[in-house]
């Protein structure tokens, strides 16, 4: 039985008054005897937030690291930094990312290697294009994501990586895909793994992440290949998150 996650993606919002409130009512209202949380902030207030969630169960992660152990790369912050200030996961492959940041299935795959040398838990991203999906392309794109990674750390490496399915489509435009279709894809996904490992591909966390809120979640979530949700605007409400965690228990 696969132990529902639900993560929030702050993305670059938030304040260290707001942080702290948010904070406080995820501890207060999560039930994390039944579904596992976790918080992704600005780097900026990751180790505020580490403090503020000490002892409530709830884990937080970096939106980003560079694989980098130090050096000259300015504005970038190492995993051993991350994890120093209270990280047990990292975003990998967000699409914001691989749009704006030019981050390729390559970059991805190599960050997510990197995190898991480190012992931080990858959240790792993939997802189509209304263009891709319209062209029916987003199996052979999710897959080309899925390979790139599978391929540089093997299949076996996923029974410690959390994949988030996220149509980018659905990210930020109030568009979610219909449960119907969000459940294809991850069926797709999890078969995809099956085909290779059938142990990793049934113990995998996939979680939906697309304009996911209190309303959608529960039918979202009750689908059968979907085990929560990677959560950006309404993870900044406090009743919106801590409502969708109790829809995926």
């Amino acid at each position: 039985m696969r132990r529902p996650f639900v993560a929030a993606n702050w993305k670059m919002n938030g304040d260290l008054a707001s942080n702290a409130n948010l904070a406080q009512a995820f501890a207060a209202g999560i039930d994390t005897s039944k579904v596992d949380a976790a918080v992704f902030a600005p780097h900026v207030y990751l180790s505020a937030l580490s403090e503020q969630l000490k002892g409530s169960k709830i884990s937080v992660g970096a939106q980003t690291a560079n694989t980098a152990a130090s050096g000259a790369f300015t504005g970038e912050t190492s995993l051993s930094m991350i994890k120093e200030v209270g990280c047990t996961h990292v975003l990998t492959g967000h699409s914001e990312r691989r749009v704006m940041n030019g981050e390729t299935d390559e970059v991805v795959a190599e960050k997510t290697a990197t995190a898991l040398e480190a012992g931080i838990t990858p959240v790792f991203c993939i997802g189509e294009t209304l263009e891709e999906r319209e062209s029916g392309n987003m199996e052979a794109v999710v897959a080309r994501q899925i390979n790139a990674v599978i391929d540089r750390v093997g299949v076996e490496a996923f029974a410690n990586i959390i994949v988030a399915y996220e149509p980018v489509w659905a990210i930020g435009t109030g568009v979610t895909a219909s449960a119907e279709q969000a459940q294809e894809a991850h069926a797709f996904i999890r078969q995809l793994f099956a085909q290779k490992n059938a142990d990793v591909a049934e113990k995998l966390i996939i979680l939906y992440g697309g304009s996911m809120k209190a309303a959608n979640a529960k039918e979202l979530i009750g689908q059968p290949d979907i085990d929560g949700g990677l959560v950006g605007g309404a993870s900044m409400i406090a009743e919106e998150f801590v409502a969708i965690c109790a829809a995926a228990v």
